[in-house]
């Protein structure tokens, strides 16, 4: 066997299996292809949605690189499911469930065939979790390359993105613009391929494996259409032999520093509340220990940096164009934020990655700010505890919302329930909007509310009004939000208890989300209360409900 891949145990070098042997040769791989090292490239490409439409593209660039460097690359596919598609319709009830799917997919066909190692090309939001937990429970030679940002839209002379979309139907909603007007945004707001472009959740997710040094450097602010991109799907394949030769194991890189990393340059860039959620399940994976109260702890000392949308001003391109992810991290680094001894997928740790980094340079660039002028002191994601949310909630408070709202409750079983009631002017200022069960098991499947909380921006109630629910929100959603509230209403949490005009305090500086009801009308309200039956039935999200652990705990559902 030779030294490349001497922890192989791949089929094709048993001759015991002259079947599996006699396929390979069957697809065009030769006698010395045997001896080599395969590498098990695996797609999310499809045709259905911006994020994943180039893809495959991209994944035949690795293959072309994973070759040039004497190994053999063998392109396979698994789904995904597009969170702009689904965002506001029932289909988004699978799109948590599908990180899990990915997750199996990955770790069946690549456990099946025992590839020496494995090239993921994801490009939407659970693509990526769900990519880099198969990599964790495999645990053979592996990287990431993100497919990539979008380029902006342009509409009437302003840019667009895909929440500008979902805005619009606020603004539709309320009259503050035409039909034509509506459709010129849609029709706009996406160019062509790459993720969502501001620092939603598939950019979060990038920048956050980046730091947990599982992609290369730049991965994840390399735009999608570039040819750097086109050179890191190159590229992958040099890395990936670098990592069999060095027998480096993702058990290697993820370390509970590796995280830390991750999570702090979440925070700096003003990332989505899933990364709570993924990075969590990606910990559990690998057997790293994460909670929720370590996101509060690191958000505790660590300043948003970034004025990225959807709070700020600014894409994922536009970083690129000033120096990318690295020249953040190393930022990060000098300011003693990053641990820089953390190893990488380059087989160099995130301190070699960075020396030759170019600086940020304050002066020439307002997208990232310096430390002593941050957008805000500390960390956008906040932690909360109280009667509403006795295993935690999670708020993202950009600054610009205040730290206090306190409110009459306006109710709303679903989302669907709140499109309807600001059709009606059901929800007025100062009120606290309440969407219940749509929890992971009440949903079932956790559905982000960004349909809603756009509708509420558009409709100009953003700074009057503030919203909590069990479900999970996209990472372009802003305003005064709290999520993942658990223990969610379907299962007896508090929330499924809560009527219209309940007083609900939300205070920040102290951590704290409570009804103003008195525990002896909660324990009235409770006394005929019965456990739910499941909206479902049968198939995947049954089998979601029954396994699914709650939100604090990340949303496995490969634990007891």
């Amino acid at each position: 066997m030779n030294e490349l891949n001497k922890y192989s145990k791949t089929v094709t070098q048993d001759e015991t299996q002259p079947a599996a042997q006699a396929m390979l040769y069957g697809i065009g791989l030769t006698e010395n292809d045997f001896k080599k090292a395969q590498v098990g490239i695996c797609s999310m490409g499809y045709d259905g949605n911006t994020c994943n439409m180039h893809l495959n593209d991209l994944a035949k660039i690795v293959k072309q690189g994973v070759w040039q460097n004497d190994l053999v690359g063998l392109i396979f596919n698994t789904i995904g499911i597009s969170d702009g598609i689904s965002n506001g319709t029932d289909g988004m009830r699978y799109s948590l469930a599908s990180r899990e799917i990915i997750a199996d997919s990955i770790e069946a066909v690549v456990g099946g065939f025992y590839y020496d190692g494995i090239i993921a090309v994801p490009g939407c939001d659970k693509n990526m979790p769900g990519s880099i937990i198969a990599m964790a429970r495999l645990n053979r030679p592996s990287i990431m390359v993100y497919g990539g940002t979008i380029a902006p839209g342009c509409y009437d002379g302003k840019d667009l993105n895909i929440v500008s979309a979902f805005e619009a139907l606020g603004e539709k909603i309320s009259g503050k613009i035409s039909e034509e007007d509506f459709k010129g945004v849609i029709q706009n707001s996406c160019p062509g391929a790459g993720a969502c472009g501001g620092m939603y959740t598939a950019n979060t997710m990038a920048s956050a494996i980046e730091a947990l040094g599982m992609s290369l450097p730049f991965s994840s602010s390399n735009p999608a259409l570039s040819d750097d991109k086109k050179n890191e799907c190159v590229n992958a394949g040099k890395f990936i032999k670098i990592l069999l030769e060095k027998n480096i194991l993702p058990s290697d890189i993820m370390t509970r520093d590796a995280f830390e990393n991750a999570i702090t340059l979440v925070m700096a860039f003003g990332g989505s509340t899933n990364a709570v959620i993924h990075l969590i399940a990606m910990a559990k994976a690998i057997g790293v220990k994460i909670s929720i109260a370590d996101f509060q702890t690191i958000s505790d000392r660590v300043p948003v940096l970034a004025d990225f949308k959807p709070s700020g001003k600014y894409l994922m391109q536009d970083l690129h164009n000033v120096g990318g992810t690295p020249a953040v991290m190393k930022y990060l680094l000098q300011k003693g934020f990053l641990n820089g001894n953390c190893l990488t997928v380059t087989g160099k740790t995130i301190e070699e990655n960075l020396c030759d980094v170019k600086e940020l340079d304050f002066n020439a660039q307002k997208i990232i700010l310096p430390i002593e002028l941050p957008i805000k002191k500390t960390g956008h994601i906040q932690i909360l505890y109280g009667n509403l949310a006795d295993k935690g909630a999670v708020a993202k408070i950009s600054g610009k919302e205040g730290e206090k709202f306190t409110g009459p409750a306006r109710v709303f079983d679903g989302e669907q329930k709140l499109i309807e009631g600001i059709s009606v002017g059901r929800v007025k200022p100062g009120d606290v909007v309440v969407i219940k069960n749509e929890g992971p098991i009440g949903a079932p499947g956790m559905p982000e509310m960004l349909k809603p909380t756009s509708a509420i921006i558009g409709a100009g109630l953003g700074k009057s009004v503030a919203l909590i629910t069990d479900g999970r929100f996209s990472g372009g959603t802003h305003g005064f939000v709290v999520g993942h509230i658990t223990p969610e209403a379907h299962v007896g949490g508090l929330l499924a208890f809560v009527k219209d005009d309940d007083i609900i305090e939300i205070d920040i500086e102290k951590k704290s989300i409570n009804l103003k009801v008195s525990d002896e009308e909660i324990i009235k309200r409770k006394q005929n209360w019965n456990f739910p039956e499941l909206k479902v039935k049968k198939g995947v999200l049954f089998k979601y409900a029954l396994s699914v652990k709650d939100a604090s705990e990340g949303c496995t559902t490969d634990e007891k």
